[in-house]
């Protein structure tokens, strides 16, 4: 049996889901038999919708009232941090399961476009309900999930099992998908990846689709809704803005700081130039997304002063080049420094400028296709790719 509070409740996130266009008919059967509530810990870090921070923990056994807005409302909620190892009740340092924001659970689920009969795979269990959905929409032995994280699978088991559910629940990497039921149909993943795993391409169907976040190591992330051709190939657009823990197996291990300047005081033998763009400019989501479509091999960090400003310092993986950006408000032109064979603040400039002389495509104007020569980005269709800078 499921809790409920006043002015909290299913019937209220599933208007707000239906009013954004989220919940769709065919899905709204599967929202009402299988409550949200049921799905999430005792212990929960609410989040906000159109971020990645976290606010304070609730408790549901200490204040059942916060615990159950905070579960329907359309927000996603942090439900272990730094693998398991984090104890307390304040912050962790990185999170690493959740329950997602309904909002993006049933847009995924409609960019997914199951149909009765359809087996489905997904990487990332969690705490269950994504499969969970599945599961009372496609029946018994159609839905397999892939949980890295032991305690993380047992738990959503125990729920699914209360449910009166029963989607397979694998222990395993989710790069590897799950060969012993293959081939699916379709494939959703509910954590982000920087490239697609080709057990995934090699486990679906021809003319199956997987769904995943995907995104640059540089920043910035959206949903890519790729058809398997067969052969090894695949392609499809990106849908919308996402915001997704990375999958274990591809969380970058990035140099330090200190691995660049190697001990000399900034700005070492760096180059010094002014800029007319605003480092501010190229912090945006979708900004950090094309901006990393054509620069691979790079990522940033922010060093934030008591005034406002702050310097956005750019750093190649190879630990041979470096930029810092110096952001005042109020400003109109910011110090830059450049060191090694990259420039990375020219390529940075380069691709900014490519994105705004092209009308500033969204997500949804760029696509992937993947093929024996890896992964393209394009805008628009695949024969106009996203070209690299530098």
């Amino acid at each position: 049996m499921t809790v409920r509070a006043e002015g909290a409740g299913p019937a209220g996130l599933a208007s707000v889901l239906i009013a954004s266009g989220a919940l769709r008919p065919d899905w709204l059967p599967a929202f009402s038999a299988v409550p949200r509530d049921m799905f999430v810990p005792d212990r929960i870090w609410p989040g906000i919708s159109d971020g990645t921070r976290q606010n304070p923990l609730i408790d549901r056994r200490k204040d059942p009232d916060a615990w159950l807005q905070a579960v329907y409302s359309d927000i996603p909620l942090t439900t272990q941090w730094d693998d398991g190892s984090h104890t307390g009740d304040g912050l962790g340092r990185t999170p690493s399961s959740s329950s997602s924001q309904p909002h993006m659970v049933f847009s995924m689920l409609a960019d997914l476009d199951v149909r009765d009969g359809h087996r489905v795979l997904e990487i990332g269990t969690g705490t269950g309900w994504s499969s969970a959905l599945l599961a009372h929409r496609l029946g018994r032995g159609h839905v397999v999930s892939v949980e890295y994280d032991p305690e993380v699978a047992k738990a959503a088991g125990e729920r699914h099992r209360k449910a009166g559910l029963s989607p397979l629940v694998v222990v395993g990497d989710g790069q590897l998908g799950y060969a012993d039921e293959a081939p699916y149909d379709r494939i959703i993943a509910t954590c982000s990846v920087g490239q697609i795993p080709g057990a995934w391409m090699d486990q679906a169907c021809v003319g199956g689709l997987i769904v995943a976040p995907w995104g640059t190591l540089y920043g910035g992330e959206a949903v890519v809704r790729l058809t398997v051709n067969g052969g090894g190939t695949a392609s499809g657009r990106f849908t919308r803005s996402s915001a997704f823990i990375r999958l274990r197996q591809q969380r970058p291990g990035l140099p330090p700081h200190d691995a660049f300047l190697k001990g000399q005081e900034w700005p070492a033998d760096g180059t010094a130039t002014a800029t007319g763009l605003s480092p501010a400019k190229v912090g945006g989501w979708v900004e950090q997304f094309v901006i990393g479509l054509q620069m691979s091999g790079a990522f940033w960090s922010v060093e934030r002063y008591g005034d406002g400003s702050y310097t956005l310092w750019t750093y190649s993986t190879d630990q041979l080049s470096w930029a810092s950006a110096d952001f005042e408000p109020g400003a109109d032109s910011f110090e830059v420094v450049q060191s090694g064979p990259r420039r990375l603040w020219d390529e940075t400039e380069a691709a900014y400028l490519w994105w705004e002389v092209r009308g500033r495509p969204g997500f949804d104007r760029f696509g992937l296709t993947l093929g024996s020569d890896g992964e393209r980005a394009w805008l628009d269709s695949p024969d106009n790719p996203v070209p690299a800078v530098g």
